[in-house]
């Protein structure tokens, strides 16, 4: 088919009411498209993105000017407590500091708790080793050792000590504080007397 040919079907269609109409749809389509895009991205506010500032260490009231001057909020949703910040100090937030958010966004904090988090002592007695400490995580308690001592079945869990002294079941003692998991290592005293003193020899 030659060029001739072609212009004369398209003068023939532009002759043609649907024609027009169908052309005309579809700029009106492409405009209303570019319309809606160019809206959502003002709505969006696309182009304004705002770093969410590193307050970590910081109360909440020193925060705070921080991400009112950054056009942010924030909310306090969790506490939790460590040593290595002082009580009240913001921990972590979500986002993450350093995130890019859209202003106005709420951003989540984390403090350190002014005081250590409580839990009682499980009752271990006469369970296995392995149970005995899986409660004790399971209670919350983020420091635990083991220690064998002599008697008759092994890995059998016998109590639970908090600065060398014996706890009670049920005792409230902090989520941090170092316990030791007292466990019979399956011997008598006389039999791990006499280890010891091949051990030294």
């Amino acid at each position: 088919m030659q060029s001739t040919d072609l212009e004369k079907i398209f003068r023939r269609l532009k002759q043609q009411p649907i024609f027009i109409h169908f052309v005309s749809a579809i700029l009106v389509f492409c405009f209303l498209i570019f319309l809606v895009l160019k809206g959502l991205n003002v709505y969006t506010l696309h182009s304004q993105a705002i770093v969410i500032p590193n307050v970590k260490g910081l109360q909440i009231e020193e925060a705070a000017v921080f991400f009112v001057n950054s056009g942010l909020r924030f909310n306090v949703i969790d506490s939790v407590y460590t040593n290595d910040v002082k009580p009240g100090a913001i921990l972590e937030s979500i986002p993450a500091f350093g995130s890019k958010v859209k202003k106005g966004r709420i951003v989540f904090i984390t403090i350190n708790a002014k005081n250590a988090q409580m839990a009682k002592i499980p009752d271990v007695k006469n369970l296995s080793f392995r149970q005995a400490f899986a409660l004790l995580k399971a209670q919350g308690f983020t420091s635990v050792e083991t220690k064998y001592i002599a008697g008759q079945f092994r890995d059998l869990a016998i109590g639970v000590e908090l600065n060398g002294k014996s706890i009670e079941a049920d005792v409230l003692a902090p989520l941090t504080a170092a316990l030791t998991l007292i466990v019979s290592n399956g011997t008598s005293e006389s039999e791990s007397e006499e280890t010891e003193t091949v051990e030294e020899n």
